[in-house]
């Protein structure tokens, strides 16, 4: 999706449509027609609530239409980047006094649902974005991060609230529910991570290669937001930008602000910084950028880098991800397995948001497995459970996944999930995958990078930018461009749970490359089909004591610091090992297992080197073994 059609989607979905764009975190919460509760209390409100610093932030509260006088209801809150609600142009307006368009076409169903379940919803834009006052040196301040602890605190004074507060949201609102733990407000019961991500480099630069498809996109689009700018959003001009102004006026203002003017003055105070360029910085772990907090580093934008103060919180968590959905799968295995907290971990084929079912034997376009609304109850549930009694009662840590391919939902405590053996599978004659370790001495397989290569426009990492569906289609041409290794037809159905580990003994004629490993499914009838991958700078790969790292890695262990950095030799053999992103699959009888292996993924991924054609050389012989590990179990 280019950067125009995200703008264009999300200015329309936040202006017209019944159902935000899940890559906006689910963003505007339109608020209900000004009605009164039994209680005495407006349904909707949208005011500022004011921080420690005089900076204000605009909240919107939406309580449940049926509240009763005397009746105290957990918080639900939600921070976003992406505007907390829209204000209506003359177009919407008009629709809606002519009954041409009814105000429930506006609704959020996550936040009406949670409303029916009796809980108060409020979403805020935080500080420097949206409504709210303030500027933004940088993602996930410590003021930002100090206001989620602030504007909890506040809701859970309010006469309607029992005192407890859960925080939830979709991709950055994911990282700030999380991030909510931190300043350790007592108010704060649980949290709800969707989509979010962990480790902010493993978006940014997974592996170290830098995903500019996806962050100088969203770069723009945050900039145009923080102006207010709508056409600017949906990269219009002329009649189109007018027919967007019809539509939606842009943030939407508090409700002692009806003319805007206060929200103008705010606006015009956000001065943010360039998110793509000052993150363009932090190429290795160690990097830093200045800002108001002083040095930042990839860790002062994570959650990792909030360890102690999340694990003191002691505050239970459910988490969501999709197996296809980039990498959040990876960082919320790695909480999993690092951080103390309770901990209830869904991960399954899901989209980013959570609306489709992308498993690639399914049918493409297919609603989510469960469908939204059974995630809405099931998030729900968590948030009955935690927020709800005094004492809390106490949440057992547990992982639900969905294996692709068989359908089916499974429950661990574990991860891998015991019953799992990993299988090497070895780089053979005839590009081949073979069990058995090479004999011989010498073989080797060349390959000329090819930079005009690409792993789709509707992939794992397009996701991210809108929440659509994840479609590979068939790969067998694209293949073709690739230095591919295939194994013999499977004797039986095997699973395939876990990290898969690459070990390539590589030779270059250039000191440095990315690495991008493909795992596909070949049926008998030769369709490709995609299953996971694994990206890769070579000169990270150095590999150090997993202790030394912040968090618990899925693989090998890599540091990612600038001292740790090794440039390739050119025709010297490296042994480069890391892992491929942690999925389940199933895999069926006659079906055949393949590694296909590229140096570029046009469009998304920046190109290493800059210049130049490399050529690589793979090694496979006795001395020097390339093999695929696979956590694998016939079933």
């Amino acid at each position: 999706m280019s950067a125009t059609r995200i703008g264009m989607a999300f200015v329309l979905a936040l202006a017209v449509a019944a159902q935000p764009l899940p890559a906006a975190g689910a963003a505007a919460t339109q608020l209900p027609a000004k009605t009164m509760t039994p209680a005495g209390f407006r349904q909707g409100t949208a005011v500022y609530v004011r921080m420690r610093d005089g900076v204000e932030i605009a909240v919107n509260v939406i309580l449940p239409p049926d509240l009763q006088p005397g009746e105290r209801v957990p918080a639900l809150m939600r921070t976003t980047r992406y505007w907390r609600a829209t204000g209506f142009g003359w177009w919407t307006r008009l629709k809606l006094a002519l009954h041409l368009v009814q105000p429930k076409a506006f609704e959020n169903r996550q936040r009406a649902y949670f409303n029916e379940r009796r809980f108060a919803v409020l979403v805020a834009d935080a500080r420097g974005s949206g409504a709210s006052s303030g500027s933004r040196t940088v993602e996930y301040s410590r003021d930002e991060i100090a206001d989620l602890g602030e504007v909890a605190a506040w809701a859970a004074r309010q006469a309607w609230c029992n005192g407890r507060v859960g925080t939830f949201g979709i991709s950055y609102d994911g990282n700030t529910a999380e991030l909510a733990a931190v300043p350790n407000e007592p108010a704060i019961r649980a949290v709800m991570p969707l989509y979010d991500d962990f480790d902010t480099q493993q978006l940014i630069a997974p592996g170290g290669v830098y995903l500019s498809g996806f962050l100088e996109p969203w770069s723009h689009l945050v900039a145009a937001l923080d102006r207010n700018d709508v056409c600017a959003t949906a990269e219009v001009s002329g009649f189109k930008c007018r027919l967007v102004h019809a539509m939606t006026t842009g943030v939407q203002p508090v409700d002692a602000d009806p003319a805007g003017r206060q929200l103008a003055r705010y606006v015009a105070g956000h001065r943010n910084l360039d998110v793509a360029q000052a993150v363009r910085r932090l190429e290795y772990r160690d990097d830093s950028m200045d800002s108001k907090d002083g040095a930042i580093h990839m860790a002062d934008l994570s959650p990792y880098g909030k360890r102690r103060s999340i694990e003191s919180s002691g505050v239970p968590m459910m988490v969501w991800c999709g197996w296809l959905d980039a990498t959040p799968c990876q960082g919320a295995l790695e909480r999993y397995l690092t951080f103390s907290n309770p901990q209830v971990l869904v991960m399954g084929p899901f989209s980013h948001g959570g609306t489709f079912n992308t498993d690639p034997f399914a049918s493409k376009h297919r609603p989510a497995v469960p469908p939204v609304e059974e995630q809405y109850r099931m998030e729900a549930d968590f948030f009955e459970r935690t927020l709800r009694g005094e004492p809390s009662p106490k949440i057992d840590s547990e992982i639900r996944y969905y294996t692709m391919g068989e359908g089916a939902w499974h429950t661990t405590r574990s991860w891998p999930p015991a019953g799992l053996s990993s299988e090497r599978l070895y780089l053979a004659p005839g590009q081949s995958l073979a069990s058995q370790a090479p004999a011989d001495a010498g073989p080797a397989d060349t390959y000329t990078v090819d930079f005009t290569v690409s792993s789709g426009s509707a992939t794992r990492w397009h996701t991210q930018l809108g929440g659509g569906d994840v479609v590979y289609p068939d790969r067998a041409q694209a293949d073709r461009k690739l230095l591919v290794y295939t194994g013999e037809p499977l004797t039986r159905d095997v699973e395939i749970t876990g990290s898969p580990v690459l070990t390539l003994a590589l030779a270059s004629t250039a000191g440095d490359g990315a690495i991008h490993a493909y795992l596909e499914d070949v049926s008998p009838e030769g369709r490709v089909t995609y299953l996971d991958e694994g990206v890769f700078r070579v000169i990270h790969r150095k590999e150090v004591d997993p202790d030394s790292l912040p968090y618990r890695p899925l693989g090998p262990a890599h540091s990612f610091l600038r001292a740790d950095a090794e440039p390739l030799h050119p025709g010297e053999v490296a042994t480069i090992r890391f892992a491929l992103i942690p999925t389940s699959v199933l895999l069926r009888r006659g079906h055949r297992i393949r590694l296909a292996l590229a140096g570029a993924d046009a469009g998304l991924f920046q190109r290493y080197p800059a210049e130049g054609t490399p050529v690589w050389t793979v090694h496979r012989d006795r001395e020097h073994p390339s093999f695929l590990e696979l956590p694998m179990r016939s079933r």
